[in-house]
């Protein structure tokens, strides 16, 4: 299996506080990563580094061997949008906008004609379970339907990499299964890896692997799971 995604060294502190202690992490093909451990614990700080949004005080982040983390930021920010997904705790899509125009919106915004963009983004309903639901805002959708619309906004531009920030943390049991079992599926299926920060051993239970990070470190062995 091939390594999609790298961090070399990574060392991230706010003012005496050290959020990341010279942590490597490697992401491989289709890999499925669960980073858990207790607030404060630095995995946040791990997940938004590999993923550009926060940059390194040390230390390296490559994707596919390419060194991201010295990026300016207009390159940085443009690889970010089509190379990477990003599913949130309580979903971030826009209100005002219909599930479709929602899971549009990434390649919209990189240029992509609307009506080309909606036709890619209602072929994601059917595999998601969320036939019918085309026309339906937010506020008219449940906390488990409008995760599965996060989810399809996330993959729609085919990325190397989706991060997902507790995607089950604002649901219930039952729809978190539900939910955590469609992330790990659908992403393998499209080909990307998929990174999840979680406290949840349930939600991390469904993923290939599981980092334990502590005080910014990683501590212990990996943990390998076999839940699917």
């Amino acid at each position: 299996m091939g390594t999609v995604l790298t961090g070399i060294g990574l060392v991230k502190k706010y003012a005496s506080t050290t959020a990341l202690a010279g942590v490597d992490v490697e992401v491989g093909e289709r890999e499925s990563l669960a980073v858990m451990g207790p607030s404060g614990s630095g995995k946040s700080t791990l997940m938004l580094t590999l993923a550009g949004i926060i940059r390194p005080d040390g230390g390296q982040v490559l994707l596919r061997g390419e060194r991201i983390d010295k990026l300016g930021e207009n390159r940085l920010s443009a690889l970010r949008r089509r190379r990477f997904g990003f599913v949130f705790q309580f979903g971030q899509l826009l209100p005002e906008l219909p599930a479709e125009e929602n899971i549009a919106l990434p390649l919209m915004l990189e240029g992509t004609p609307r009506r080309q963009a909606v036709a890619k983004a209602r072929r994601w309903f059917a595999p998601l379970g969320l036939e019918g639901l085309e026309q339906r805002r937010p506020g008219q959708l449940s906390g488990g339907q409008a995760q599965r619309v996060a989810i399809a906004r996330a993959l729609v531009v085919e990325p190397d990499v989706v991060f997902a920030d507790e995607p089950t943390g604002a649901l219930d049991q039952s729809t978190s299964e539900e939910v955590i079992g469609l992330l790990t599926s659908v992403t393998r299926h499209q080909g990307a890896s998929l990174v999840i920060v979680t406290h949840d051993v349930d939600v991390a239970a469904h993923c290939d692997r599981i980092l334990q990070v502590r005080d910014g470190r990683i501590t212990g062995p990996l943990q390998y799971t076999a839940a699917h």
